[in-house]
């Protein structure tokens, strides 16, 4: 079994900018568990544990996919839930390119077997997950608000594998698709 997600990747300057925020916000005391800023993406879909035998028809599906590049914009940080946060992260602002890449993922893998996702697609990029509440959260955040935190093109995705380690999860890139 491999534990798989297919993800869209941002820019290394963007990345840098959201390790500046991490700091600042590590710096404020609030117990948030840091995405190490190399692994910040976003997630189009999330496979969970896919068989090895499951696998080449993923990679055939996802292959597949048609799209055009397009520009994707890192929208100010914030927590996922005003008033019961989990996770802090960054809404993504395209002209809704990702959510029609996200139909075609979810319409592509259904027939192999993924369940489709009840919830609404939210493109967004995960920087820190809460294990309690802190009530300091929203004031931090509003200090370190900005407009945005670049804008980036996106010309593929990419199958990647996710092994969870004590340390952290480590990425390992299955498959590249480039548009």
């Amino acid at each position: 079994m491999v534990r798989a997600f297919v993800a869209l990747e941002l820019s290394a300057e963007i990345k840098g900018e959201l390790r500046r925020a991490q700091e600042s916000l590590r710096n404020s005391g609030i117990h948030l568990a840091f995405v190490r800023p190399e692994l910040i993406h976003i997630t189009v879909k999330f496979l969970g544990d896919v068989d090895e035998k499951t696998l080449p028809l993923v990679i055939a599906a996802l292959k597949s996919i048609r799209s055009e590049p397009f520009t994707v914009s890192v929208n100010p940080i914030t927590a996922d839930n005003a008033s019961r946060p989990r996770s802090v992260w960054c809404p993504i602002g395209d002209a809704g390119e990702s959510e029609c890449l996200f139909r075609k993922v979810e319409d592509l893998l259904a027939p192999q077997g993924f369940p489709r996702e009840t919830r609404k697609f939210t493109p967004h990029a995960t920087i820190a997950r809460m294990k309690r509440p802190e009530p300091c959260l929203l004031p931090a955040l509003a200090k370190i608000r900005k407009n945005t935190y670049g804008t980036t093109p996106i010309f593929g995705m990419s199958l990647k594998k996710s092994t969870l380690t004590p340390q952290g999860p480590i990425y390992e890139d299955i498959l590249g698709v480039t548009w």
